[in-house]
């Protein structure tokens, strides 16, 4: 099995033993309160839309809403057996029954019921255009739910041939959201939700989507009865700002967290002045997306590679909307310099995101060598000597992206073309599709982290036809049939000569261009224990419920 597709893998029995969520509590004397910084905004508490994924909400979440499994320091689905159980019953086609644990409850006390994976099914499966989801793999190739209202079981039974093989990255923490809070909005019932998602209403599934799509945001007024948990934490406030304060969920039924409050801060100008200040004691973001970041002699330095490719996506309409000019950038961008600076190589990899040599390799055609490095001339001859105005956008403060800017900028300008950075706090997806600006310089999905699902089957549905994190608004039947094929196929073999065929019109369609593998870097109190880097877009919140600060 390629290590780059990866399968729902355990984890070592002693680094469970130690840092796992379900891990009791450590010895010794513990302080009340972690802060940990992350690197994006906390809009949303829904991290399946095209927002909250690109947010740091999975970051910030991963122990709020829980799910059948969880995204470890590899970036593999470990099962979560406090939340429940999955068994498989059929294999031709692929049938699972889930079962939810008999305990489990939201922080409400209104129980965890199977009407919530209905719900997440229906919003992330495309059957509904009306919700803005961000991933359809895998719900897409879902026939039916067959979950009994109220009830903690349910049968998922996939379409022939479709047994898609990351299974187990579905209905994981941060995939459902609490289908009741939406029944209490539009005051009906859950089961009136569930049996209008199950049969099509369609004056409902409107009401219900809207709701979806728009109930979460986080604003410092929330009513946080809006925002149960199923996790060791729940959402205390949110502060001026955008941190979000977690308290321990007094309703949780699992091991009980082992710190009691977590501040998660959004990525600012002022990391650097609070580590200095020994004012956070967890720092989870790209590296040098806060500049050299000086580690104090009382903190611990890691640096790791994520699974999220740094890219430039290129907006549907405006500028860039033809082929031509999109390759006239891509022909003058100084791939390697800007690789060089990152100290990392040159990533030609889109429909690949974990790591595995042979599927990098697979992705290398000869048609990425002439977007190797800046070529002016190539750039200007495709533009056949007209101008070109750009404007790049990220989300700030980011000094590694503010250099890519300037590397572009510089390097364009003898083709004719002027690039400038348009830049703010709330830069992200829907500021490309709102054309605010001409390319999104981000991760995966548009990501100011990693943005990695922890699996590239999933993680290559950014480029498929009506994927909602396909910001280009990218449409190539070849493409979106081997992103599909890939989904379902296990021989590493098979897997190697569709990504082969997939580059050369990608290549020749420029709907992105990869930059660089995004590095990460993690800042940690030496007197912190249990926290650990993770290459997906969950970061190092995978198990903050077993993290400890000893004063």
């Amino acid at each position: 099995m390629a290590a780059r597709w990866r399968r729902a893998l355990a984890l070592p029995v002693a680094i469970a033993a130690i840092a796992g969520p379900a891990m009791t509590g450590c010895a010794g004397s513990a302080n009340d309160q972690i802060d940990y910084a992350v690197d994006g905004a906390l809009v949303t508490y829904n991290t399946t839309t095209v927002t909250g994924a690109a947010s740091a909400g999975s970051q910030a979440f991963a122990r709020t809403l829980t799910g059948f499994g969880y995204h470890g320091p590899d970036g593999q689905v470990i099962a979560d057996q406090d939340f429940g159980t999955i068994k498989v019953v059929g294999r031709a086609p692929l049938v699972l029954d889930y079962q939810i644990a008999d305990k489990a409850v939201y922080s409400d006390g209104k129980p965890v019921t199977c009407d919530d994976m209905v719900l997440a099914w229906a919003a992330q499966s495309g059957r509904f255009g009306q919700f803005n989801a961000a991933n359809q793999a895998g719900y897409t190739d879902i026939a039916s739910i067959d979950c009994p209202p109220g009830q903690k079981k349910a049968r998922v039974s996939f379409a022939q041939d479709r047994n898609f093989v990351d299974y187990k990255q579905l209905f994981t923490a941060t995939s459902m959201m609490p289908a009741h809070v939406i029944a209490e909005e539009l005051g009906i019932n859950t089961t009136a939700v569930t049996d209008a998602l199950q049969s099509t209403n369609m004056s409902v599934v409107d009401k219900v989507a809207q709701v979806w799509n728009s109930t979460w945001q986080l604003k410092p007024d929330i009513d946080t009865k809006h925002f149960p948990s199923s996790g060791p934490y729940k959402i205390d406030s949110v502060l001026d700002g955008g941190a979000v304060v977690l308290v321990a969920n007094d309703r949780w039924w699992g091991a009980k967290p082992v710190t009691k409050r977590i501040t998660v801060w959004p990525q600012g100008a002022d990391i650097q002045d609070r580590v200095n200040k020994r004012a956070v004691d967890v720092v989870d973001v790209a590296t040098g997306s806060s500049g050299a970041l000086i580690t104090p002699d009382d903190y611990q330095r890691t640096e790791t590679p994520s699974n999220g490719i740094e890219q430039l996506i290129f907006a549907p309409d405006g500028p860039l909307a033809a082929t031509p000019a999109r390759r006239a950038l891509a022909f003058c961008t100084p791939r390697d310099v800007i690789a060089r600076d990152a100290g990392t190589p040159i990533a030609n990899s889109r429909l690949s995101t974990a790591h595995d040599d042979a599927f990098d390799q697979a992705e290398n055609v000869p048609d990425a060598e002439p977007f190797g490095h800046s070529d002016p001339d190539a750039a200007r001859a495709a533009l056949g000597g007209k101008p070109l105005t750009v404007r790049i956008g990220y989300r700030e403060p980011n000094a590694r992206l503010a250099a890519t800017v300037g590397a572009i900028a510089t390097a364009c300008a003898p083709a004719g073309i002027t690039v400038s950075g348009v830049t703010s706090p709330t830069t992200g997806p829907q500021t490309l599709l709102d054309g605010h600006i001409d390319v999104l310089l981000a991760g995966t999905g548009g990501a100011t982290g990693s943005g990695s699902t922890g699996s590239s089957a999933m993680d290559a549905y950014a480029l498929h036809t009506g994927n909602g994190d396909n910001l280009s608004r990218y449409n190539n039947g070849q493409i979106d049939g081997i992103i599909s094929a890939l989904a379902v196929t296990v021989d590493p073999a098979a897997m190697v000569r569709m990504l082969a065929e997939s580059a050369p019109p990608l290549w020749a369609d420029m709907p992105t261009l990869p930059l660089y593998r995004q590095q990460r870097t993690l800042l940690t109190s030496k007197k912190i224990y249990a926290v650990g880097s993770n290459p997906t877009r969950w970061g190092a919140g995978w198990n903050m419920d077993r993290w400890m600060l000893e004063r």
